[in-house]
């Protein structure tokens, strides 16, 4: 049994909304510096998984652990304090404000002394030059004006301020919500190169998706979640792309003994 601890983890989840079961006693591991990708069909659950660990949803049981601590969110800005950042679908930036305005946006910087305590001042030098350094670090070169608005930019490069944003703010786990699902093959690539970087750089990564190509790109760990509840744990290299739909689709099972349920490259 392997002694590396989950960074986040989740043990026997429920979620109900009215007689619709959205989780029935769901599972989930995340270990330090793993892409972990969560698949399922639609209903299958995964959306409300990850809207327990960002804040956004209250397990109605269950536990949750961030860093070995055991948490309640009551709300997203509960799960940022943690050290949790999540890129939703609908990447939730402000399209009239400029990138650096978008990565601090709610976390905004005073300038230093009597301005900034009395007359609220922001510090816009100290955040651009920031901010700059945050898609510098990320290896984000297409953004070359770091002042202009949100709406000027591609959907690549908006998901990249969205990404950059989590970056700098989540110290534990960002957690990536469908982040291809409207673009391109050439913007989808340097978004998935972007958490190959994120993993380089030890941060540990939960992606939700439905393209399976992308999945078996990125992810070190495959969480398969199917009614309400986790379904199996592959990886790449036990399992095809074949195999992993028909977890999802209940014609395959998997016994436990044959999952990785360990992290990559330690017996489970």
């Amino acid at each position: 049994m392997t002694d590396v601890q989950p960074v986040l983890s989740g043990h026997n989840l429920v979620k109900t909304f009215g007689k619709v079961v959205g989780l029935n006693g769901a599972n989930l591991e995340l270990y330090p510096g793993e892409v972990l990708a969560v698949i399922g069909d639609n209903g299958a659950g995964k959306s409300t998984l990850i809207k327990c660990f960002s804040g956004a949803h209250i397990p109605d049981s269950g536990e949750m652990f961030v860093g070995g601590e055991s948490v309640t969110f009551k709300s997203t800005q509960e799960a940022r304090q943690h050290g949790v950042e999540t890129v939703f679908q609908t990447l939730a930036v402000s399209p009239a404000l400029d990138i650096a305005s978008n990565l601090y946006l709610g976390r905004e910087v005073r300038k230093p002394g009597f301005v900034g305590k009395v007359f609220r001042t922001l510090d816009k030098k100290g955040m651009r030059a920031a901010s700059k350094q945050h898609l510098s670090d990320l290896g984000i070169g297409t953004v070359q004006n770091i002042t202009q608005a949100v709406e000027t930019l591609s959907g690549g490069q908006r998901q990249a301020v969205a990404v950059a944003r989590a970056a700098a703010f989540g110290s534990q786990v960002i957690i990536l919500d469908e982040p291809t699902a409207a673009l391109g093959v050439r913007e989808s690539a340097r978004v998935l190169q972007l958490v190959k970087d994120l993993r380089d750089r030890g941060m540990p990564v939960i992606l939700i998706s439905h393209n399976m190509p992308q999945v078996f790109e990125v992810a070190d760990r495959i969480h398969v979640q199917r009614l309400g509840r986790r379904a199996a744990v592959i990886t790449p290299q036990t399992h095809t792309m074949n195999d992993a739909v028909a977890i999802m689709t209940g014609a395959l099972t998997v016994d436990e003994a044959d999952q990785t349920l360990g992290p990559v490259g330690a017996a489970a």
